[in-house]
């Protein structure tokens, strides 16, 4: 009897000790505004989401039972309960990515979902659990997860001053060449909330009731954002506004939201949440890298408030200035490289012609100055027949006058493609009329009774000479990748790029990467490459679309350039002021939510040059405004050879911010330095280099 009283006891302490799931503290501050309690097997974390208010997150650890036991937050110091019994749910599709036939894992040109992949609901087991705190953050991290190869854990990211939290699915695998997207949401067995809101596209706001039993329903929505609505309050959820969005040549609204039950057949509960279409813009659709052990991180953001649905999206929408580019003074933005085909497809079509056609308005409503085009991309006659294609051309003119005014500038350019290698895009400061071709009778150029100075163009060296002579500049398209794969480092040693009129090359974030806490690094490499090659290049952010309707996610794709122009040039003057301020690297490039409205090493501005002393002490000044909490900045040298790394934790910033940040470096032996800024939903910006002597 002792001894099966004994065994029994035993048994029931190991029950104990199976179902009470280990909490690690000892990286928590106890200082910290945060504050988290243990109890059993309840997590409460509690922070300022302002002045004066607070949010409170109570997490499960019981298995079988809902993580989020409730989510709260105080109203005049009251608390408020907005939700309960919530849990996190994650499909992850799994495909191949094609390292073999292009440019590795650069590659653009794949078709994922054309090959076999497979969807897997992401599982959760509650073994154990940390808290650690990061600055103004708060990490909770529960494992463990499993999704096909993938194993990982839960993180929830709380920031301090701001109803913000994050979840994500850390995840990593063993298996090479994958690639991967992903679902994600909040799910519940039970009634939570009373309706579902979101904005259409439109820019109304919509609601819809909430029934448990609904089936599931994707949304096109502006904000990306949806809304689950209670009896006191609401939460928001969203995606990082840019990371979410693998690269693409179409801005197409593919419905990047979910409400509902039995999401894909694969999650029964009803939930809200955010989306990825397999297939994209049916184009080539590359979805995202997953190299072989990295953490990807499988996130979206929630908002808390205990306000009204349409009240929680207002908030969401401060985080991306209502989805557009904001004004700082001394600067304009521009943004580059679009294939709206306009002329071709609407113009010389002889279709009715639109006094404000979508794409101005679309620019203009998102804070776009300086529109630079990609215009007859592959849909028109750049080698002639001669006619042709100077009506082409003046048609492209006349359009950009007119639809250009004192505060919007429409600008012709173009992906030319040809001589040089690769591809690349053209500026000229005026319009400058020329043809990709001369036969040998004809002569380089020629003054047309019609048209003026007509240029006729037939290799390299008169590609060069035809830039230098209009004063034009020209750069790599999407370097690395794409029909540039190879380039420039392919003609790095050649007269017309190491020309000043050859600026360098143009940045986006191809390809998609989430274990990085930056955008991608392919032209941000190739930018330390050509200082450290010792040429004074520049890299200008460009956006590489096609068409621009107002039901388009644009903002998700886009990116712009902060020129240092006090006002527009008007467009019967010429635009040379902007070619200035992009051939001498007076500009800072952003996805919109960070800036720089000042830079400089030792009192010189990017594209300048700095004399240093014997010490090679220097003293970076950055002024920068931002919307998410900051996550770090990098400084970046090289001394020829090779490239340095300063990073420097910012993880003690809060949401909405403006400072000036000083810091000392050395910068001995190095000839260029640099400096870019990411935040907590990888968002960035980025300064152009300056020279050291």
């Amino acid at each position: 009897m002792r001894y099966t009283t004994l065994f029994l006891l035993f048994l029931l302490s190991a029950s104990c000790s199976r179902s009470q799931v280990r909490v690690d503290l000892s990286g928590y501050n106890t200082k910290s505004p945060a504050k988290v309690v243990v109890s059993g097997n309840l997590i409460t974390v509690s922070w300022p989401v302002g002045k004066t208010e607070h949010a409170r997150l109570l997490l499960d650890l019981e298995k079988g039972k809902p993580l989020v036991k409730t989510i709260e937050s105080t109203n005049k110091g009251t608390f408020k309960k907005i939700a309960q019994n919530l849990d996190p749910a994650f499909v992850l599709t799994v495909g191949k990515r094609d390292l073999v036939s292009q440019n590795g894992w650069n590659i653009f040109f794949d078709k994922v979902p054309d090959k076999p992949h497979q969807s897997y609901t992401v599982d959760f087991d509650k073994r154990s659990a940390s808290v650690v705190t990061s600055g103004s953050q708060t990490v909770v991290r529960i494992s463990n997860m499993q999704s096909a190869s993938f194993k990982g854990a839960l993180e929830i990211t709380f920031y301090n001053g701001s109803p913000l939290f994050n979840v994500a699915a850390v995840l990593a695998t063993n298996v090479d060449s994958t690639a991967i997207v992903y679902d994600a949401g909040l799910v519940s067995k039970t009634p939570v909330w009373k309706n579902i809101v979101w904005s259409d596209t439109k820019n109304q706001l919509q609601s819809a009731t909430a029934n448990q039993s609904d089936t599931s329903r994707n949304l096109e929505v502006k904000y990306r954002t949806v809304v689950g609505e209670s009896g006191q309050g609401s939460l928001a959820v969203f995606p990082a506004p840019h990371q979410y969005f693998y690269p693409l040549d179409e801005a197409f609204n593919l419905k990047f939201v979910w409400y509902g039950s039995n999401y894909r057949k694969m999650i029964p509960d009803f939930g809200l949440g955010i989306r990825q279409d397999l297939y994209g813009d049916r184009r080539y659709v590359p979805w995202f890298n997953a190299p072989p052990k990295t953490n990807q991180r499988l996130n979206f953001f929630c908002l808390i408030s205990t306000e009204k649905g349409g009240r929680a999206l207002e908030e969401v929408k401060k985080f991306t200035h209502n989805d557009a580019y904001v004004t700082l003074p001394g600067y304009k933005t521009m943004s580059s490289h679009f294939h709206n085909e306009f002329i071709m497809s609407v113009v010389l079509k002889g279709k009715p012609i639109p006094e404000k056609p979508n794409f101005v308005s679309v620019f203009k409503n998102t804070g776009v100055d300086i529109v630079h085009l990609g215009e007859f991309h592959y849909t028109a006659h750049p080698k002639g027949p001669d006619e042709q294609r100077l009506t082409e051309l003046k048609a492209l003119f006349d359009q950009c006058k007119r639809l250009s005014d004192s505060k919007f500038l429409l600008l012709p350019g173009e992906e030319p493609n040809e001589f040089f290698g690769g591809h690349w895009m053209q500026f000229f400061p005026k319009p400058v009329y020329w043809i990709m071709s001369r036969k040998p009778e004809m002569p380089f150029v020629t003054n047309d009774p019609k048209y003026g100075k007509v240029y006729r163009v037939n290799n390299k060296e008169e590609m060069l000479n035809l830039l230098q002579t209009e004063k034009g500049l020209a750069w790599t398209a999407h370097a690395r990748t794409k029909g540039s794969t190879g380039f420039p480092d392919k003609y790095k040693d050649e007269a017309f790029f190491k020309s000043d009129r050859f600026m360098g090359a143009a940045w986006k974030a191809i390809p998609g990467d989430l274990s990085l806490p930056t955008l991608s690094r392919r032209v941000f490499d190739l930018m330390d490459d050509m200082n450290n090659w010792g040429l004074q290049k520049h890299v200008i952010a460009e956006a590489d679309l096609f068409s621009i309707e107002p039901e388009n996610e644009l903002y998700a794709h886009l990116n712009v350039n902060y020129l240092q122009l006090d006002k527009l040039p008007e467009f019967e003057k010429g635009w040379q002021p902007i070619l200035t301020a992009m051939e001498k690297g007076r500009f800072f490039s952003s996805t919109g939510e960070i800036l720089f409205p000042a830079f400089t090493v030792n009192g010189k501005g990017a594209g300048e040059t700095v004399q240093l002393d014997a010490t090679g002490k220097a003293s970076i000044a950055v002024n920068i405004n931002w919307t998410f909490p900051l996550n770090f900045v990098e400084i970046i040298s090289g001394d020829g050879k090779q490239v340095f790394r300063k990073r420097i934790n910012l993880n003690h910033t809060t949401s909405f911010g403006k400072q000036k940040f000083t810091f000392p470096v050395n910068v001995k032996n190095m000839k260029w330095v640099r400096l870019e800024a990411w935040d907590v939903a990888v968002n960035g910006a980025f300064t152009q280099s300056v020279w050291l002597k």
